[in-house]
């Protein structure tokens, strides 16, 4: 496996207090490390929908992604939060081609993790940002 990528998992989504500002908490697999990314309300309802296995009547976007890519016969092998620039994270989502080409596509964080859950795909976090940016629960309360 790639060292300078670490596998990490969702954990939960968090509301802060009096404010419409969420916390995606991913944890990482192989440690006790938790890596925090701010997000809007909409992704995190989404991610929290797949996290509850709950539907609604008419598909979401991230819904809409996954029909589109089983539709093209279009896996998503992993997504990589990859780095931070002006304190706003940057994720790449890798997609494999029914015949084997293999793309790396810029997106938020946040969208990343909800497509990789409607595909069950990996999530990784870069090494650097987890050494950098990564918690332990205690530092979070857990």
């Amino acid at each position: 496996m790639n060292d300078n990528i670490v596998e990490v998992e969702v954990f939960n989504i968090v509301q802060e207090q009096n404010l419409e500002n969420y916390i995606l908490l991913l944890k990482e697999k192989d440690g006790q490390r938790f890596f925090p990314i701010w997000i809007g309300q909409f992704e995190a309802h989404s991610i929290y929908l797949v996290l509850k296995n709950q539907k609604f009547e008419r598909p979401l976007t991230h819904d809409l992604i996954q029909t589109i890519l089983n539709a093209l016969d279009v896996k998503i092998p992993m997504v990589v939060v990859n780095e931070m620039k002006d304190r706003t994270y940057f994720a790449r989502i890798v997609v494999e081609t029914k015949n084997g080409k293999i793309f790396s596509i810029d997106a938020r964080p946040s969208d990343s993790v909800a497509i990789a859950l409607r595909m069950n795909s990996r999530i990784y976090i870069a090494k650097k940002l987890m050494d950098e940016s990564g918690v332990m629960p205690d530092d979070i309360g857990i």
